[in-house]
């Protein structure tokens, strides 16, 4: 399956201003869909592929602030630029500590713009490709058995073979097995890269009070 195609995202109660904005996005050959209000935005199915969000401060109903912190508590993740015709700079502030890639206050350059899309763009498309790598590491993960499992977190968590065999009661053998099936379930070439991939799905090792855990 293809990535879906970049999308730029505008909301803004300005209709020329969304309009205008939308025609500067679509020059450079990017999709564009655009929102009255926040609701409205909230409304709309979310995108598939690399997004980001072009957002006026102040709205009708939910603000902009308001919006983004809306978006930080529902776990949706997608890079903000805003702009506003009122900017201070406690607004700012706010903004960017939460996460913002730009704050551009009204009247901004076109290019100002486009630069920040073509930021906010390539940070979202790392995050997308960051993610299809983790669904890849679990779904190699889940293919292994508890004992592997077990394995992979007791030597990736720098225990010696003998020392695993300690630790969870088999032979050093049977150890070796082990390591050897889940090292080639997982597509490890060395240990550093096993390692690489625990520390990526977060797995931690068990303890006599509980079994090995993804965080």
């Amino acid at each position: 399956m293809t990535e879906a195609e970049p999308i730029v995202l505008v909301v803004d109660d300005d209709r020329s201003m969304r309009a205008s904005t939308e025609r500067l996005v679509r020059s450079i050959g990017y999709a564009v869909q655009t929102f009255a209000s926040a609701g409205e935005f909230l409304a709309a199915p979310r995108p598939q592929g690399p997004a980001c969000l072009v957002l006026d401060v102040r709205l009708p109903g939910l603000s902009g602030l308001d919006l983004q912190h809306e978006l930080t508590q529902s776990g949706i993740q997608i890079p903000i630029i805003f702009m506003t015709g009122h900017g201070d700079i406690p607004m700012t502030v706010r903004a960017m500590k939460a996460g913002a890639v730009e704050f551009l206050t009204k009247p901004f350059r076109d290019q100002d713009l486009l630069d920040a899309i073509a930021v906010a763009l390539e940070r979202d498309k790392a995050r997308h490709a960051g993610e299809k790598v983790l669904s890849a590491l679990r779904t190699k993960f889940e293919t292994l058995t508890p004992r592997e499992q077990e394995v992979m977190a007791c030597v990736t968590g720098g225990l010696l073979n003998k020392q695993v065999a300690a630790e969870i009661g088999i032979t050093e053998n049977t150890v070796k097995v082990h390591r050897g099936n889940l090292t080639r379930k997982m597509g490890a070439k060395s240990l550093a890269e096993l390692v690489r991939m625990a520390d990526l799905l977060g797995v931690r090792r068990g303890t006599s009070k509980g079994p090995t855990t993804l965080v």
